[in-house]
């Protein structure tokens, strides 16, 4: 894969996504363990005051800061969608752990740079774990550069996905193919998965109705590790894309499975 510059912003824009990343950190642990009020949103998914209060601080701080930016979240509006730069936040990623006290959430912050990811930022306030990724650097996490395992073969990584609730019967049928193949599987960690496999504990991620808040910070937090993250057709992801994930250690591990996803919906029985 071909290393693209980094943008000149790029550092400039990574040193405020910390600072923003800080303060919505802070927030979220006085609101995590305690008493929420939930409401179910049009697509019956939980949201809570700490998603709504987080998202409007990050949006407020984006707009005091870079007032020409537009800013897409999960909570509000989108606004300025046609800008240059583009903010893509979820305030809470993984909002059904974070309501059952699992420490596994976490903030997502991404810059798209006329249409490109240039920065992705996942932080895990509970476990104070953060990577961040820039367009043509490496992820660091922590301020430490991390890698993926470059782990090759399907019968030796471990896949993980949030949850079989999350695939339509096509999908969950997928799903079960491709980790029939792995040498193991495991459920849960929403965004936190990601920052496992940049970091080399997991090799292989497989998801499905995932929203633009939810991957464009994965891109540059999994490729600046060495990995390799997509579409279940191999496409780049974009705001556009159907929200199907399918993120891998190594380019070779990352063929193997889309060779097996193909191989599965031409032959149900293989």
């Amino acid at each position: 894969m071909q290393m693209i510059p980094p943008h000149p912003e790029t550092d400039l824009k990574a040193q405020f996504a910390a600072s923003l990343a800080d303060a919505t950190d802070a927030m979220a642990m006085t609101f995590f363990r305690k008493p929420l009020d939930v409401e179910a949103k049009a697509d019956d998914s939980p949201v809570t005051q700490a998603d709504r209060a987080i998202e409007k601080e990050m949006r407020r701080q984006i707009s005091e800061r870079f007032p020409a930016d537009g800013i897409l979240g999960e909570e509000q509006e989108a606004t300025r969608l046609d800008a240059a730069n583009l903010w893509v936040i979820d305030p809470i990623d993984g909002t059904k752990s974070f309501l059952s006290g699992m420490p596994t959430f976490g903030t997502l912050i991404a810059c798209l740079i006329d249409g490109n990811p240039d920065l992705g930022l996942i932080s895990i306030p509970p476990t104070a774990e953060r990577w961040i990724g820039q367009r043509g650097k490496p992820t660091l996490l922590n301020g430490t550069p991390c890698r993926t395992s470059g782990k090759t073969l399907l019968r030796d990584a471990i896949l993980y996905t949030t949850s079989p609730d999350s695939f339509d019967v096509a999908g969950l049928a997928q799903f079960e193919a491709l980790s029939k193949r792995t040498a193991l599987r495991r459920f849960g960690g929403d965004c936190y998965g990601y920052g496992l496999l940049a970091s080399g504990h997991v090799d292989l991620l497989f998801e499905m109705n995932l929203q633009p808040y939810d991957y464009m910070a994965l891109v540059p937090v999994i490729e600046g590790a060495g990995g390799v993250v997509t579409d279940w057709d191999g496409q780049p992801l974009t705001l556009r894309s159907e929200g199907k994930v399918v993120a891998a250690a190594s380019a070779a591990l990352h063929a193997e499975a889309l060779a097996a996803l193909r191989r599965d919906e031409s032959d149900p029985q293989s």
